[in-house]
């Protein structure tokens, strides 16, 4: 239910101050500016800006670093739809057709059919917030660590799907990445794998890692190139054409709520984070489709539910982080830390004694999406430029910025190390046709996996199947998880089955 008194007060605040308003466009256009780096994800960011909080009122520090928050969720797209590197983890699923949107010169319409999903999955999203942050979060206190499980299980699953001719090579893939993410300290205080080198007892850097499996991978492919796009009448930026993709997103309004409900549900689980959201809403929607195999080879509901589950995941996370005090990741973490700086202390006497605050964020938040939507085609006519760039001039000038990413996140040579390591693994896994991107899932997903199965066995006791039976919200997972996964061979196998008896029925 709305609070109406509290509504009031939310218009109230944001009609007597306009610093809040005028902090929105810079904090957008930074989010897009800094997500478009490789490496740069929204969580750096905020966390640089995080001291500048300290001059603000409560309510623009919130704002600001929303919008940064929602800026950086479409800017990771730009790299992976121009160059096949997604900026962070929460992009990877867009670059599954984005990329070859590019390769076929169909870059603006791509970049514009991101646009779209990311204004529109993030106002959907924040809709749903607005009428229902208090059964939200009533939900998300019902969730443990079994259901935490078979969620990170279901992304799991998912990797055969995602792309690569062999079911069989994603599978490995995926576990070879679920493998790499359970180098350094357990969770059980066990050390494992990391050769004596202390650092990687916090285990592989992921977003190093993820920057030399894509990176690698693409640079090398286009070695014997001279551009991103061969045909020189392609290599245009053209608002026309990002206003043709705009309209096309708008042809598939399934596909946007798929995503937005998968992002603004899936996104509030504490730890799931953009990158699961991101990827989920990316298979649903290939499984779903009536041309899976279309997938992969730029097809154009790709980008959009790829879009529409990321940006939607920010109202997910703001969601628990607001009404329960539990940030959904690393952004809204920092968030969370800008909070503590102005005294205050997010949870559910937050939500009750400060609504008109929490009222006035998701309403800023709604306007956030229209302004994202006209400032995201003035950056992206001058961000997508980077196609008329050479491609000897491109290859060292994205190294060096994923380089100094890497460097970034890690603070020591242990970052750009493990980007030129994952660097060879990539190009080699690509070279014997082993899926990149299931590898990546697995990285991601592994140590999540592990925490929770390690939860769920000692909250059950051992692994009491009583325990089991006595979580509905666990079984009804299960049966996702189960059909997501038996579904489509169990259709085939009867089909099969039925195809001679049809046939002998049609033969005279």
């Amino acid at each position: 239910m709305i609070d109406a008194h509290a509504l009031v007060g939310a218009l109230r605040l944001l009609g007597s101050s306009y610093t809040a308003w005028l902090l929105t466009i810079p904090g957008l256009a930074l989010g897009m500016l800094g997500g478009a780096i490789p490496g740069v994800s929204s969580a750096l960011i905020l966390a640089i800006v995080l001291p500048a909080t300290l001059w603000m009122n409560l309510l623009s520090s919130l704002i600001f670093m929303t919008a940064i928050y929602t800026g950086s969720a479409f800017g990771v797209a730009i790299p992976a739809i121009l160059m096949g590197v997604p900026g962070s983890p929460a992009a990877v699923a867009t670059s599954f057709d984005g990329y070859p949107m590019t390769q076929r010169g169909e870059h603006n319409i791509a970049l514009g059919l991101a646009l779209a999903a990311s204004t529109l999955g993030h106002m959907g999203a924040y809709l749903i917030l607005f009428f229902g942050i208090g059964v939200i979060s009533h939900a998300v206190l019902r969730l443990g660590p079994l259901e935490m499980l078979l969620l990170m299980l279901w992304g799991l699953t998912l990797i055969a799907a995602l792309r690569g001719r062999y079911v069989s090579r994603s599978l490995v893939s995926g576990l070879i990445g679920i493998l790499i993410a359970t180098i350094g300290l357990s969770p059980r205080d066990v050390i494992r794998g990391t050769f004596n080198l202390p650092q990687l007892l916090d285990g592989v850097p992921v977003v190093p890692a993820m920057i030399g499996l894509f990176a690698a991978s693409e640079l090398f492919n286009l070695a014997g190139t001279s551009y991103l796009v061969e045909r020189s009448d392609l290599r245009t930026v053209n608002v026309r054409e990002m206003a043709k993709g705009i309209r096309m997103a708008l042809r598939h309004p399934v596909v946007i709520l798929r995503g937005l409900v998968i992002g603004a549900t899936v996104g509030g689980l504490p730890g799931v984070g953009a990158a699961v959201c991101n990827l989920v809403s990316y298979a649903e929607t290939r499984r779903g489709d009536r041309h899976p195999e279309s997938f992969g080879k730029g097809n154009p509901k790709g980008v959009i539910a790829a879009e529409a589950g990321n940006a939607s995941s920010e109202a997910g996370s703001m969601a628990t982080l607001l009404a329960l005090g539990i940030p959904g990741g690393a952004s809204s973490a920092v968030m969370l830390a800008a909070l503590s700086l102005h005294n205050v202390t997010s949870g559910p006497q937050f939500l009750d004694s400060s609504k008109d605050i929490v009222y006035a964020i998701i309403l800023n938040n709604l306007a956030q999406g229209a302004i994202m939507l006209v400032l995201g085609i003035g950056l992206i006519g001058l961000m997508a430029n980077v196609i008329r760039i050479p491609v000897r001039i491109l290859i060292p000038l994205i190294l060096v910025l994923a380089t100094f990413g890497s460097y970034g996140l890690s603070g020591d040579m242990a970052g750009p190390l493990t980007m030129v390591v994952f660097g060879f693994l990539g190009w080699f896994m690509q070279r014997h046709e082993y899926s990149v991107p299931a590898c990546v899932v697995g990285l991601i997903l592994g140590g999540k996996v592990e925490v929770n199965l390690l939860q769920t066995y000692q909250i059950s006791g051992g692994g009491q199947l009583g325990y089991f039976a006595g979580r509905p919200i666990a079984l009804v997972l299960l049966v996702l998880l189960l059909t997501s996964l038996f579904g489509k061979p169990l259709m085939r196998w009867r089909r099969r089955r039925l195809a001679p008896a049809a046939t002998a029925a049609t033969t005279p």
